[in-house]
């Protein structure tokens, strides 16, 4: 009788940890059951870290979260029209549309929410005696007029002014811009019709206009793609900072207000938006949008000029294909972004949310239908802009981001220090002047900051490595384009290949599911399978004795 029993009990658990080890040996975590499935389309601005996220939540949580970088365009048109779950745009809902369309108004209840900053980078593929440049410096009217159509040669004598190091070759500047609607172009254009109108004339503009001598390319992929091949030389384009580093290219180290040549690193990116103004009024359609003109003008000398973050459009009413169960997961995975998913954001090349902006992204989090409607807790929130006890308003980034080199300041002398996907390969003084070394004089006078060192190879050579560890990056291997920009071969999926370490983030509860208790009922039956079979011998044997 006790073989018997002990049998059944040994049987039944086996019988359970099968069931329960096939549950954790397919990868999906207890509570995969309870995630609806979710979908948004918009920003390649921010597709680099987003596909990151959308990784480390589907393997350590089960969440399958969709996403499709179509252009903050197209996404907020499909947020629009109610065909996604989410939208992700630079740029808010416009209500006058500048291609004179119908203005841009959702049918039901939205919100933004900070997601990722960076730095709108200028990526660009330039050698001199057929050696790459990797230190290039413009300021910020040379920009505009290259991309203007007003500076059409690289050794023209404003580009020959900002690089004094370099001897500037006679070839002609193809600026590459976005053929679709785009939050990059119109975020680049409110910076060039803010600070230059006197050049660019045109104002804010999501569909930028392709210059006479330029070509105009799909998405963030579109325009690096055609600026790392080898038909690219002579080319410059205006695309988030993470593609540069992935695609293993220098991009510009721009002119800021305190005379400083910057390249737009997590720390010089997390100055900048100290000066951004927030609009704080939660009855504005515009609520939590930012307003730039402090960080365009921001006077600290680290500050790198074109600077922002990303937004994510989330639903405040159950709409369209949008339901309660499908709010629970877009809540789940808001939560990861603003904490745990931020740790990522440097090795991406963005720069991490500071604690403002997660309070105030927490706050919107509430509204969500099926979300948690406790947000946030800031205590427990993994993110690396703050610590325990630090006020909204600090920045840890910020605070410990290094001084820059002078000899990245204007004048004779020019830093040799690469950037971006080209951290670690300096270029040689071609021109007059003394050269320099941006990460040299970081790590002298940065002290613990000298890891994240702007403008050197210690800001990016992370990100770098990551790329060429998962080969993601310094050739473009990937993904072959034509002269026209057109995939030829490879992938172009638009997903970063870094990939960053993912520490599991604990996500509002809403109890128990079946895997759950069939997993404690196995670990019950196999805890009577050893206990109970001993106990019931000794009674047994107890009494054979006493009759």
């Amino acid at each position: 009788m006790i073989r018997r029993f002990r049998s059944f009990l040994a049987a039944s658990a086996v019988a359970l940890l099968v069931v329960t080890g096939f549950v954790s040996s397919s990868g999906v975590p207890a509570r995969a059951d309870s995630w609806a499935p979710i979908s948004g389309t918009g920003s390649t601005w921010s597709q680099n870290a987003l596909d990151q996220w959308r990784r480390n939540v589907g393997e350590n949580y089960g969440m399958t979260v969709n996403y499709s970088g179509v252009g903050s365009s197209a996404g907020r048109r499909d947020f629009i029209n109610g065909t996604v779950d989410f939208a992700i745009s630079e740029i808010p809902f416009q209500s006058r549309p500048e291609d004179g369309s119908q203005p841009e108004t959702p049918r039901s209840g939205y919100a933004y929410m900070p997601i990722v900053a960076g730095g709108t980078a200028f990526m660009y593929n330039l050698k001199i005696g057929g050696k790459r440049v990797t230190n290039l410096r413009l300021s910020g009217a040379v920009v505009t007029k290259i991309f203007a159509g007003a500076i059409t040669k690289w050794n023209d004598p404003a580009i020959r002014a900002d690089n004094p190091g370099l001897a500037m070759p006679d070839r002609a500047i193809v600026p590459v811009v976005r053929s679709d609607g785009s939050g990059s172009s119109a975020q680049f254009t409110l910076w060039m019709s803010k600070q230059h109108g006197d050049i660019w004339t045109r104002g804010m503009t999501s569909q930028f206009p392709t210059p006479a001598n330029g070509k105009a390319q799909n998405g963030s992929l579109g325009v690096a793609g055609y600026v790392s091949q080898d038909y690219g030389e002579g080319a410059i384009t205006y695309v988030e900072y993470s593609y540069a580093v992935k695609s293993g290219f220098p991009v510009a180290k721009v002119l800021n207000a305190a005379g400083y040549y910057i390249e737009p690193t997590a720390p010089s990116v997390a100055v900048a938006l100290m000066q951004a103004q927030i609009n704080t009024d939660a009855n504005s359609p515009d609520y939590l949008t930012q307003i730039l003109d402090g960080v365009y003008n921001n006077g600290d000398k680290r500050t790198y000029p074109l600077s922002s973050y990303s937004y994510l459009i989330v639903p405040t009413q159950v709409a369209g294909i949008f339901t309660a169960e499908k709010g629970r997961t877009l809540g789940g995975f808001a939560e990861y972004v603003l904490c745990e998913g931020q740790q990522s954001a440097t090795a991406l090349g963005y720069s991490p949310l500071p604690m403002n902006l997660v309070m105030a992204g927490s706050e919107q989090l509430k509204r969500i239908p099926g979300a948690n409607a406790n947000g946030i807790d800031i205590s427990t929130c993994n993110n690396p802009t703050f610590k325990p006890g630090d006020s909204p308003s600090s920045n840890q980034l910020a605070v410990s981001a290094p001084q820059p080199a002078e000899c990245d300041k204007v004048g004779p002398d020019q830093c040799t220090s690469g950037t971006a996907g080209s951290a670690g390969t300096d270029t040689a003084v071609t021109g007059s002047g003394a050269g320099g070394s941006s990460a040299e004089a970081a790590a002298a006078g940065g002290g613990g900051a000298a890891a994240s060192a702007g403008g050197g190879a210690a800001a990016t050579g992370g990100a770098a490595a990551g790329a060429a560890d998962t080969g993601g990056a310094a050739s473009t291997s990937d993904a072959v384009f034509d002269a026209n920009g057109n995939l030829v071969s490879g992938s172009a999926g638009g997903a970063a290949s870094v990939v960053a370490a993912s520490t599991p983030y604990t996500l509002a509860d809403d109890g128990w599911k079946a895997p759950q208790w069939l997993m404690l009922a196995g670990a019950v039956l196999l805890l009577g399978a050893i206990v109970v079979p001993p106990l019931t011998s000794r009674r047994l044997r107890s009494g054979s004795r006493r009759s």
